[in-house]
C-alpha cells in the first residue's frame, strides 16, 4: 500500500489537534490533511447539526473547527474610556455607629498598591499580595483595629466619583464584613454593583472589599493594615475593572 493510502486510512481517526499536527510533518502530509472532508468528519461529531447544511457556515469545515473547537481564554479588550487618573473612591467603615475609617482614595493610589510590612503580616495573605493577579490596595494610616467575632457589627460603604463628568455612583452599600478568613488574615463584604440601565443583560456582579489584617496573637481583635477591592467575579485586569466602572449607573 502507497503511503498516501496508508495516510489517508490513518488520518479519519486522529483528533483535530493531532491533525493539525500532521500538518506541519511535510507537504505531502500537509495537502492529505487539509482535505476538508477530514475536517468536516471531525466538525460533525462535534457538532452534528451544522454539517446538515450542504456548505459550512464558514468558508471551510476546517476554519470552522479551527475557530471554534475550544473556548477562546484572552479576550480583546479595547482601551478604556476611563483611567484611575480619572477616578476617586470614598471609602467609610464604620463598627455599630462609630466611624472607624473615612478616607478619599485617589484611583491612581489604589492602581499603584502599596509595600507590604516588613514584619507581622503572615505568610499565606504576603503569598496573596504578591502574586500575579491584579489587585486594588492601599495602606491604612494611622491603623485600627476591630473585634474578630462573627458578631462585630463592622460595615463598609463604597462610593467612587469621575473627575471627567463630576458624577458619582456606587459600589457597596452599608455591607457587612460577614467573613473572616483566618488563614489568610482577611475580613470580607461584598454588593451587587448598580449596573447602567445602557447594559440590561449585566447583573450579578460583585464587588469585594477586604479589611487586612496583622498577624496577632490576639484572638478577640483585628489590627488592619490595609484594604484590597476587586470585581474577581468578572474583571481580573486594569483594563477589565475600567471598562467595568465605565458601566456603573453613574449620577
Amino acid at each position: 500500500m502507497a503511503s498516501e493510502e496508508v495516510l489517508k486510512a490513518v488520518f479519519p481517526f486522529l483528533e483535530g489537534v493531532d491533525l493539525a499536527s500532521c500538518m506541519a510533518v511535510c507537504k505531502l502530509w500537509k495537502d492529505i490533511a487539509r482535505d476538508d472532508f477530514l475536517w468536516k468528519c471531525l466538525c460533525a461529531r462535534r457538532w452534528p447539526s451544522i454539517c446538515k447544511r450542504p456548505n459550512p457556515s464558514t468558508l471551510t469545515y476546517y476554519n470552522l473547527y479551527k475557530t471554534f473547537y475550544k473556548r477562546q481564554h484572552r479576550r480583546i479588550i479595547l482601551p478604556p474610556r476611563i483611567s484611575f487618573d480619572d477616578l476617586d473612591f470614598f471609602i467609610d467603615i464604620w463598627a455599630e455607629n462609630i466611624l472607624l475609617f473615612s478616607e478619599v482614595v485617589p484611583g491612581s493610589v489604589l492602581q499603584a498598591g502599596f509595600r507590604i510590612p516588613a514584619s507581622g503580616v503572615s505568610e499565606m495573605l504576603k503569598f496573596q499580595l504578591e502574586g500575579s493577579e491584579y489587585k486594588m490596595t492601599f495602606p491604612v494610616e494611622p491603623r485600627f483595629t476591630i473585634p474578630s467575632g462573627q458578631n462585630q457589627n463592622v460595615s463598609v460603604s463604597v462610593m467612587v466619583g469621575r473627575k471627567d463628568s463630576n458624577t458619582v455612583a456606587r459600589i457597596i452599600n452599608k455591607s457587612m464584613f460577614d467573613y473572616i478568613d483566618r488563614s489568610s488574615y482577611r475580613a470580607l463584604a461584598f454588593d451587587y454593583l448598580d449596573i447602567s440601565p445602557g447594559y440590561p443583560f449585566l447583573s450579578g456582579i460583585r464587588g469585594w472589599i477586604s479589611l487586612l489584617f496583622m498577624e496577632d496573637k490576639n484572638e478577640d481583635l483585628m489590627d488592619v493594615f490595609g484594604i484590597q477591592m476587586d470585581f474577581c467575579d468578572v474583571a481580573n485586569s486594569k483594563e477589565e475593572v475600567l471598562w467595568l466602572l465605565d458601566m456603573l449607573d453613574w449620577k
